[in-house]
């Protein structure tokens, strides 16, 4: 299996942030800092994972290839949107960039809509079995 090319971007801004956002490299490495660090390890962990889980089902627009009903999405029907969401908050703590919280807002306003979008496609090509799966699961 291959690495996504934007789950590599990731790790790239977060050093290019790092290194070149005045003052981020002299902050002290407090417990919440490293607790965000952790949070955001663990959030873009499971966002590869959900994208590797999710295969050639894959698509930028909502499109209704295949149900993806294994690994993470036998529990959360939309586990990219929930780790990338779960990535931003901890970079958000680790990087101490409250004014993050702005976009962060504006990312789960889009991820809402968009997972709303992706289910009436879903339904529409699966009927039943997706009202099945959607009940089983969260977000």
């Amino acid at each position: 299996m291959r690495i996504p090319i934007p789950a590599l971007v990731v790790p790239f801004v977060i050093l290019l942030l790092f290194f070149f956002v005045p003052g981020l490299r002299q902050m002290p490495w407090t417990t919440l800092r490293i607790a965000g660090v952790i949070v955001a390890l663990t959030g873009y962990l499971l966002f590869i994972t959900a994208r590797l889980q999710l295969g050639k089902s894959f698509s930028v627009g909502p499109q209704a290839k295949q149900l993806v009903t294994h690994g993470l999405y036998a529990r959360i029907r939309n586990p990219i949107y929930v780790f990338v969401g779960v990535m931003w908050f901890g970079l958000i703590v680790a990087l101490q960039l409250n004014w993050l919280f702005l976009p962060y807002l504006a990312l789960l306003v889009m991820q809402l809509i968009r997972a709303g979008r992706e289910a009436k496609v879903l339904q529409e090509r699966f009927g039943p079995v997706y009202l099945n799966y959607r009940e089983q699961t969260w977000f």
